[in-house]
């Protein structure tokens, strides 16, 4: 349980022996301020001292390590959760925005076998607060900085669509409360077809990432076990009615693994799915992982392979890795205590 899990009524709820205009404040700094009860000086300390005491108002993210990378422009966070679970968040600054990856789980049970996460399995769904604490954290750790956090993106540890239960409402108040634009949140999955409905018939239109990996169902069901639920065919037509309802632009996540799904025939299967739905393809380099011993694509086969889905009439292009050295970039996400570093900061 998160203080982020408390309604506004349920703060005030907390505060019902106040006058309303506290509950307020206390609101105001949790979303806007993005501070601990116990920094906001618009209370009376002895306030503060209360609100400090209450179980209600605790954080639910414990911090056990910040690693960073990139001259400081990747930060990871491992935390931990109530009943011994870990996590992983990581912010990244860009030139003209900052970028929070936020995990939904806390492990994933899609079993994706070229995933760190999908390799350490599954142990619980994260609330609603737990997953808006992490964005709130990053936004904390970017106005330190002088940067404003602009885009959160839901491809951290988990499924998000398997717990959207949870995850629209945070989407609701990142929106909402903190005060993002729905354009600049994305939220991953590996296609969990009615999830995707879900989104569709959602007033909020935010982004769609599909993490397609092979666009034949005898490699995808390697690679994406939950292909044999909603095979490539269920998927695409869920794609094209998001696409239909919401007129936003679909993008498939492709990591490229050498000679596995990098070749001549693989660009033209991606590209006769990609291009009836106009969607945006990500090349993503294989990110190494202890359980899958199997290479990402040598560079200059990645750039043959845009080359040939830019000849078919793909738009596609390649994601910069990010915070690889410190187990942070796409897939490596594990909940599990990283190597100590030099770049570690304390």
């Amino acid at each position: 349980m998160s203080r982020y899990d408390l309604s506004r009524d349920e703060i005030g709820e907390l505060l019902a022996d106040l006058p309303r205009y506290r509950a307020d404040q206390l609101w105001d700094g949790l979303y806007h301020q993005l501070a601990d009860p116990e920094e906001l000086t618009t209370l009376p300390v002895s306030l503060r001292e209360r609100l400090g005491a209450l179980p209600e108002l605790a954080p639910a993210l414990s911090p056990s390590l910040r690693t960073i990378a990139d001259d400081g422009d990747t930060v990871k966070w491992l935390y931990a959760l109530e009943g011994g679970q870990q996590i992983e968040t990581v912010l990244m600054h860009h030139p003209r925005h900052s970028t929070v990856c936020v995990s939904s789980q806390a492990g994933c049970a899609m079993d994706c076998s070229f995933c760190a996460t999908g390799q350490a399995g599954f142990s619980r769904h994260l609330t609603t607060g737990e997953i808006l604490e992490q964005v709130v954290l990053a936004a904390r750790e970017a106005r330190l900085s002088g940067r404003r956090l602009n885009h959160v993106v839901f491809m951290g540890m988990g499924e998000p669509l398997a717990n959207l239960k949870r995850v629209w409402p945070s989407v609701q108040a990142i929106v909402g409360d903190l005060g993002l634009a729905a354009r600049h949140v994305t939220l991953s999955t590996v296609g969990v077809v009615p999830g995707i409905d879900r989104l569709a018939a959602e007033p909020l239109q935010v982004n769609l990432a599909v993490s397609l990996h092979a666009a034949n169902d005898a490699l995808r069901d390697r690679l994406v076990p939950l292909n044999r639920r909603y095979p490539l065919a269920k998927l695409m037509e869920a794609c094209g009615r998001y696409l239909e309802a919401t007129h936003r632009r679909i993008s498939f996540e492709w990591a490229l693994i050498d000679e596995v799904n990098d070749r001549a025939a693989d660009a033209r299967e991606l590209a006769a799915l990609a291009l009836p739905l106009g969607a945006h393809v990500n090349l993503i380099p294989l990110n190494p992982t202890p359980g899958y011993p199997v290479l990402g694509t040598p560079p200059g086969r990645v750039r043959e392979f845009r080359e040939r889905l830019g000849e078919l009439g793909v738009n596609a292009t390649v994601r910069r890795t990010r915070g690889r050295e410190i187990e942070a970039a796409c897939g490596q996400l594990a909940g599990s205590r990283p190597v100590t570093l030099s770049a570690r900061a304390n």
